[in-house]
C-alpha cells in the first residue's frame, strides 16, 4: 500500500486529469466550429511536460494539435504563444487578451511539473540513476584492399552514448557509419560504429566512446591478429595427433598381451604339450578298448645332453599288476 502522502498526491493528479478531460472535450468542439467541421471524426492532442537538464536548468512545453496538425504552442522562456495558422490566431488573441493564461501555464510548467518530476526521480532513482559501463570491442576485417574497422559498445545504461572514430587525434564523423542504439533484453543497450580505411593506416585509428558511466571518454584501438596464432594452432594439432597415436599403441599392446597370456596358460612354466591315448580293459571280454586321446603335459628334459626319455602313463592291467610305460626320444 502507498504511503499517505503518495495516496494524496495521486488523488490530486487523478482529479486534475478528469478536469483536463472536460476542458479538452470543450476545446475540441470549439475547434470544430472554428474550422467549420461539424461532421466526421476529429482529434485534439495535447503535449505537456517539463525537463530537468544536467546543469540543473529546467524547460517546459505545452502545445496542441488538431487533426494531426500543429495548432498552438506556449513558449516558456518568452511566455508567449505561437499560432500555426489563421484559425489558431483567434485562440492566441483570446489567450493574450485574457492576460492570466501565460502566468498560469508558467506556474504549471516551472513549479508544479518540476516538483512532480523530482518526486518521481526520487522514487525511481535506483533504476533511473543507475550506471552501467559499456564493454567495448574493436576488430578489423580486410577485403578487396579495404580494411573495415568496427567498434561495438555493449551492456551500457543509460541510453545516450557517443561513439566516434579518430585518426591521429582528429574525429572522422563524415566517414563513420553508425549502427544506432539498440536495447538489450536486460534493459541495457548496445551500439556500434564502423569506418573503411587503408590497411596500412589501421594502427592510426582509435575508437572514442563517451558515456555517463565513464569518468572520461575511453580510447580503444584495433590490435591485428598475430602471425603466431596459426603456428601455435599447428603445434597444438600435432601434439594432439601424437597423444592419439600413443594411446592407440598402448591399447594395441594391451590387447596383444592378453592373447599371449592366454597361450601361456595352456603351457605354464615352460612345459610342452603332448597327447596320450587312454585305454580301458574289459574283465568280461578280456579285451583292451581304446577310449580316446587326451592332452597331457610332457615333463621337460632333465638333462638335454643325456637325451633322457619321457614316460607315457597308461592304465594298469589287472592281470599283471604292472603299469605299462612307453618310451620315446625327446
Amino acid at each position: 500500500m502507498l504511503p499517505q502522502e503518495d495516496r494524496e498526491h495521486w488523488d490530486v493528479q487523478t482529479q486534475r486529469a478528469q478536469d483536463g478531460e472536460l476542458d479538452l472535450y470543450w476545446f475540441l468542439g470549439r475547434l470544430q466550429e472554428l474550422y467549420n467541421k461539424s461532421g466526421g471524426s476529429h482529434t485534439l492532442q495535447k503535449m505537456f511536460g517539463c525537463d530537468i537538464l544536467e546543469d540543473g536548468s529546467i524547460r517546459g512545453y505545452n502545445q496542441y494539435a488538431f487533426d494531426g496538425r500543429d495548432y498552438i504552442a506556449f513558449d516558456m522562456d518568452t511566455m508567449t504563444f505561437t499560432a500555426a495558422d489563421t484559425v489558431a490566431q483567434i485562440t492566441k488573441r483570446r489567450l493574450e487578451e485574457e492576460g492570466t493564461y501565460a502566468v498560469r501555464w508558467m506556474h504549471e510548467l516551472g513549479s508544479i511539473c518540476i516538483e512532480n518530476l523530482r518526486r518521481y526521480l526520487e522514487h525511481g532513482k535506483a533504476v533511473l540513476k543507475r550506471r552501467e559501463r559499456p564493454e567495448v570491442r574493436v576488430w578489423g576485417k580486410e577485403a578487396d584492399g579495404i580494411l573495415t574497422l568496427s567498434c561495438r559498445a555493449h551492456g551500457f545504461y543509460p541510453r545516450p552514448i557517443a561513439i566516434s572514430w579518430m585518426k591521429d587525434g582528429t574525429v572522422r564523423d563524415q566517414e563513420t557509419h553508425w549502427g544506432g542504439i539498440v536495447p538489450n533484453s536486460d534493459g541495457t543497450y548496445h551500439a556500434s560504429a564502423a569506418i573503411h580505411v587503408l590497411p596500412e593506416d589501421g594502427d592510426k585509428y582509435r575508437c572514442r566512446v563517451e558515456h555517463a558511466s565513464l569518468p572520461q571518454p575511453g580510447l580503444f584501438s584495433w590490435e591485428p591478429q598475430s602471425n603466431l596464432i596459426p603456428i601455435v594452432a599447428g603445434v597444438v594439432i600435432a601434439i594432439l595427433a601424437v597423444i592419439i597415436a600413443v594411446v592407440g599403441l598402448v591399447v594395441w599392446k594391451r590387447k596383444s598381451g592378453k592373447e599371449k597370456d592366454y597361450t601361456a596358460a595352456l603351457g605354464r612354466d615352460g612345459e610342452s604339450r603332448g597327447s596320450a591315448t587312454v585305454t580301458a580293459w574289459d574283465r568280461d571280454s578280456d579285451m583292451v578298448h581304446g577310449v580316446g586321446g587326451v592332452p597331457v603335459p610332457c615333463a621337460p628334459l632333465l638333462d638335454p645332453q643325456l637325451g633322457q626319455n619321457w614316460a607315457q602313463p597308461s592304465l594298469e592291467s589287472p592281470q599283471s599288476g604292472e603299469s605299462g610305460r612307453g618310451r620315446g626320444a625327446t
